[in-house]
């Protein structure tokens, strides 16, 4: 039986009577007035907000998120109000997840951002450049919903322990969330240098002293070794049309690659409707207002990261005896300089403040690393001006077909780092690669492009004529505007493994692109398994059935954990341990791999929990890609007339092969772990058995025996929020999987309930109409007078 709750039931924090509303039969609520929100939780703790309008929407949206995840963003504000060397002291993790970095240069950074009112200003504009009046009304709604959370809970009686009592949980302003969108833009770019870019000084100053912060003086030593990215960051996505499928409707595959355990890259399902004006269902990012993977009735996407530059680094060449000051077109020009204050807390809880000085050029903010008495590096953002993201999205979870969710990014241009990969209800499919990218010919980036022997990949930053160009379709300078960004319309297929756009359809490769779009067209294991998986369910070849996609075989292609390096190599190595029964290690030692070879032989080629030989093939592989160029021991080198084929297999007789077998045998037993452990013995989440690889894997997971365990946990990665959707003329029918569950807080029942599922390759069935959700029978409404 459906279980109706208002706020004052003891299933959730004890409000006043007047706040909760009325129910219909069936566990209906009643709107009163316009002014109720119903956020009804099916299965697996996902939430349906259903309200009258976007302010409604958005404070449903956020009750519902604090009570899953509080803490998470709790902390996240902290970090983006520059506070955390307040909270933590000024040594500690700067909180930006994989970056390393202290507390103290990321509020450097985050407080001079906020004394610059960067998001403040974008705020100030009109939309396209600045948000819609509903997104307005929709982030004022959220952050009122979470603090309506906070102050009816109370944070002493948080349920997570994490934050429970904690004095650096505080209610949040509309400003604090627009803050974590602004951050989400530039995750690929800016984010990753926050520690480097606040700690940024010139060779010659002292830092601050008498602030108990210790000062440091000299050249620095570190140097940026290239472009900057977020480690890590990957996906898998399928638009699969008419032709490709068995029942004619279009299909859409999601599989992000993210951190497991870090807030602010993690993402959140839920489904957001307004009747008559949204309806759309999928996942977003922990702190964003918006759903930015899904679907709606007709429509269905999904992103992958792009590999095209999102930034440039730019080399300045700096002015004879002053490292604060630089040279551009002939003219010495003065770094711009913003001193902040930063509040800091020393060991016996007392608190001073530091005051740091954020350097700043013509391109963008100056990095530590590098900054010699001649040269210093600098960053260019591409998505320095982006606010207009929730614009994007919130345009294409409105949109019916393709041509609107094209219209959709051409009229706000926001979406930041990814490509897009979508299908409609008339069974066809659509790429493109419309985030925002530097505007750089290629003559500039061979003319401008600098020796890279000490230095990262930079552009000489003497010259305005190395400086980004601009489309006159580009709502914002710098950029390239839509008339030329990369776009396939299909209705076989489109598909995405985080290679270039050119092969997105090897049937009609897209070519002739600036090389800011990275064009190599070298497919690395995961793009090519991928395209494989395709034309093998295309044809029938693949063990799953008849020819063409179902929903089902598309489920069970997500979740058939093929390792490709297996499947074309893993009899070469057979081959070679059989002829070889002994091999010579790093180190000289001669070991023993007749077990290791039979190990091999025996498995299926899978990264399935239960699989014996994935494990020690991931060893053997990573060793060998990490010894130097791949194709010098492939059996078959890389061809340039076989792109989705080649590189493949390995040469047995290549000492590099033998040794890299032999190197992961001895560490086995250095370890004392057998060479045919099963998979989900040694990969876990919460103690929870993963499957999937980092070894040629499309299903990509990296975990180990204490992951998602501890304080805080220790981590994993790969494949997220996975969604398969087929669009019907009923409607949609889709599948979904939040591989570690809908909350962050360890005591939470939804902290890997999903994980189990996801342990035994099954999925949950999306409750998407009101008849859907109100049949769960384990609903829970929570109503909300606003």
């Amino acid at each position: 039986m459906a279980a109706t709750l208002c706020l004052a039931s003891a299933t959730v924090a004890a409000l006043p009577a007047t706040s909760s509303a009325g129910t219909g039969q069936g566990g209906e609520t009643m709107a009163e007035g316009g002014h109720t929100v119903r956020i009804s939780r099916t299965e697996y703790g996902v939430p349906h907000i259903l309200a009258q309008d976007f302010d409604g929407l958005g404070y449903g949206y956020g009750y519902a998120f604090a009570q899953d995840n509080v803490c998470e963003l709790a902390d996240h504000v902290v970090t983006l109000r520059g506070e955390r060397s307040r909270f933590f002291g000024p040594d500690g993790e700067s909180g930006q997840g994989e970056v390393d970095g202290t507390n103290l240069a990321s509020d450097t950074y985050y407080s001079g951002q906020q004394r610059a009112g960067t998001v403040r200003q974008l705020l100030a504009q009109k939309a396209p450049l600045g948000p819609t009046a509903e997104l307005r009304r929709m982030v004022e709604g959220y952050a009122a919903g979470y603090n309506r959370y906070l102050r009816d809970t109370g944070v002493d009686h948080l349920p997570d322990p994490t934050c429970k009592g904690k004095p650096w949980v505080r209610p949040i302003t509309a400003l604090d969330l627009w803050n974590v969108v602004y951050d989400v833009n530039r995750v690929t770019s800016t984010v990753p240098l926050v520690p480097d870019i606040g700690d940024a000084k010139p060779p010659t100053t002292t830092a601050a002293s008498g602030t108990g912060i210790a000062s440091s003086t000299g050249t620095a030593s570190r140097v940026p070794t290239a472009t900057p990215t977020v480690p890590g960051f990957g996906s898998n996505g399928w638009a699969l049309g008419r032709d490709a499928t068995r029942t004619g409707n279009a299909m859409v595959l999601a599989n992000p690659h993210l951190p497991w355990a870090v807030g602010y890259f993690r993402l959140y399902q839920v489904q957001l409707t307004i009747p008559g004006t949204l309806d759309v269902s999928g996942a977003g990012l922990y702190g964003t207002p918006l759903v930015e993977i899904g679907h709606n009735s007709t429509l269905a996407w999904t992103h992958t990261a792009s590999d095209a530059q999102h930034d440039s680094v730019y080399a300045l060449k700096l002015a004879p005896g002053d490292p604060t000051s630089y040279v551009l077109d002939g003219r010495t020009v003065p770094m711009e300089r913003r001193t902040v204050p930063v509040t800091v807390r020393d060991a016996n809880g007392g608190l001073s403040t530091v005051r740091r000085t954020l350097y700043s050029s013509h391109f963008g903010p100056v990095l530590s690393s590098g900054w010699t008495a001649t040269t210093a590096y600098a960053l260019r953002d591409a998505n320095a001006d982006n606010l207009r993201s929730m614009n994007t999205w919130l345009a294409m979870a409105k949109a019916h077909d393709l041509g609107q969710l094209r219209a959709a990014q051409d009229t706000f241009q926001g979406i930041p780092w990814t490509y897009t990969l979508a299908a409609d209800s008339s069974g066809g499919t659509y790429f493109t690669e419309s985030s925002a990218v530097p505007h750089l010919t290629d003559g500039q980036l061979k003319r401008c492009t600098l020796p890279n022997d000490e230095g990262p990949t930079a552009l000489d930053g003497s010259t305005s004529a190395c400086a980004w160009g601009s489309d006159p379709d580009a709502l914002v300078p710098g950029i390239y505007g839509p008339s030329h960004q990369p776009k396939s319309s299909r209705t076989d297929y489109v598909a995405n493994s985080n290679n270039g756009p050119q092969y997105v359809n090897p049937e009609a490769p897209i070519t002739g692109l600036p090389g800011v779009y990275d064009t190599d067209p070298h497919l690395d294991g995961r793009a090519q398994l991928g395209l494989r998986m395709i034309a093998q369910r295309r044809d029938g070849t693949d063990g799953l059935g008849a020819p063409g996609f179902t929903e089902s075989t598309l489920r069970d292609s997500m979740l058939g954990n093929r390792v490709l390096s297996a499947e074309t190599g893993r009899d070469d190595i057979v081959g070679m341990c059989r002829a070889h029964p002994s091999l010579t290690a790093t180190d000289g030692t001669e070991v023993d791999v007749r077990q290791a070879c039979a190990t091999l032989a025996r498995w299926d080629t899978r990264a399935d929990t239960t699989s014996r030989g994935i494990v020690l093939w991931s060893a053997f592989y990573n060793r060998l890609l990490d010894g130097g160029p791949p194709d010098t021991w492939r059996r078959v080198p890389y061809d340039p007339a076989q792109p989705l084929t080649t590189p493949r297999g390995f040469n047995g007789d290549d000492v590099r092969v033998q040794r890299a077998l032999a190197d992961a045998v001895q560490d086995f037993a250095a370890r004392d772990l057998p060479v045919d452990v099963a998979l989900g013995a040694v990969q876990k989440w919460d103690g929870i058995p993963l499957p999937g690889c980092d070894a040629g894997c499309f299903d990509v997971v990296e975990g180990s025996p204490d992951s998602g365990t501890g304080t805080p946990t220790a981590g994993a990665f790969g494949s997220s929020f996975l969604m398969t959707v087929e669009l019907t003329r009923n409607g949609p029918r889709a599948h979904t999987l939040l591989t570690y569950g809908q909350s962050a807080n360890p005591a939470s029942p939804h902290f890997s309930d999903q994980t189990r599922l996801f342990s035994r390759k099954q999925w949950v069935l999306e409750r998407f109409t009101q008849a859907e959700i109100s049949g769960d029978p384990g609903l829970e409404v929570t109503t909300l007078r606003r």
